[in-house]
């Protein structure tokens, strides 16, 4: 799901619509179901979900993907199917239903297929003919605007996948022996703590901070952490007070979208949920969004993979993006 808070472009259209989609989203979909939320004349907000298949109940994705529209506080939406018609159009019907239901009108459902669009709706031969419109979005000003504004719209969703992908091969090698290392390090830390300290608490927390605060002042230099310093700040995020001190440091800037990426990449399978968790909040802050960046995106693409432990608020961060709660 995909905030709109970027700079703002005129959609006077269903063909301008099309066009815009991908810069709401971050990527250009298919064989999906878009809805488009809008407040007034303004879009606010498009969610997007995989077509199902066609076999299945379309009903409960329909009502959760209208659930999120609603939270939003949309008054209305626009429908958009990508793919072919026998996948598009029952899917289309009850995103649409769901949608009406909750209260919502419905001003348009459209399906692209093949570099052309149709309105479920429109019944205008003059304004929708039987054989749709041929539409070319790189010719549509709005895309020219969108990219003059600094907007990205990737390839697809798997180009916003390997952003986040785990490295392999010999840096994966590298990740897991400086893991190994990291631990033995932690291990030493805590014996070495005094016996008033209780299980080292307070010199892993001392640690941690050290490490956040340096991780940071080195990604505004422009400067990489080595292997090294990766594990070391993975593993002391296992502890709680250290997530939370990263949590607060983190606002949604650049420097911290590339930190987090960066980080989550290499670490080791068992320690990605802080990092995952604090890549998702800072591309869901909503003060510094970057038009630059498919933002939001990544952090829906993260909600659904995040195991954090339970008894804090960490649990509920891919709850909440999952559910669409505005930011």
């Amino acid at each position: 799901m995909t905030s709109t808070d970027r700079p703002q472009l005129a959609v006077r259209s269903p063909a301008d619509l099309i066009a815009a989609v991908p810069y709401l989203l971050g990527f250009h979909p298919t064989d999906s179901v878009v809805a488009v939320a809008l407040l007034g004349r303004q879009i606010i907000f498009a969610a997007r979900a995989d077509l199902p298949d066609p076999s299945t109940d379309q009903v409960e994705r329909a009502r959760h993907l209208a659930g999120v529209i609603r939270r939003q506080g949309a008054e209305a939406a626009t429908v958009v199917g990508y793919g072919q018609p026998d996948r598009v159009t029952p899917a289309v019907d009850a995103v649409r239903a769901a949608l009406s239901a909750g209260g919502m009108d419905v001003l348009d459902a459209l399906r692209v297929t093949d570099g052309r669009w149709w309105s479920y709706l429109c019944t205008e031969p003059d304004c929708c003919p039987p054989e749709g419109r041929r539409y070319d979005p790189d010719a549509n000003p709005l895309t020219a605007s969108a990219v003059f504004a600094g907007q990205v719209a990737l390839p697809d969703r798997a180009a916003l996948v390997a952003q986040v992908s785990p490295v392999d091969g010999s840096a994966r090698e590298d990740a897991r022996a400086a893991t190994a290392r990291a631990r033995l390090r932690l291990a030493e830390l805590i014996e070495q703590a005094p016996e008033s300290d209780l299980l080292g608490g307070r010199a892993v927390r001392s640690a941690g901070v050290t490490a956040v605060r340096e991780a940071q002042r080195r990604q505004r230099r422009g400067e990489r952490l080595d292997d090294d310093e990766v594990a070391w700040l993975s593993l002391l995020m296992t502890h709680l007070p250290v997530r939370d001190h990263a949590w607060e440091r983190t606002d949604g800037r650049d420097g911290d979208i590339a930190l987090w990426t960066d980080v989550l990449r290499r670490v080791e399978p068992e320690l990605v949920a802080a990092p995952g968790a604090l890549l998702a909040f800072a591309s869901r802050c909503p003060d510094t969004l970057s038009p630059k960046r498919p933002r939001q995106a990544l952090a829906r693409l993260w909600s659904g993979a995040l195991i954090a432990p339970g008894g804090d608020p960490w649990n509920t961060l891919p709850t909440a993006i999952s559910a669409g709660l505005p930011p």
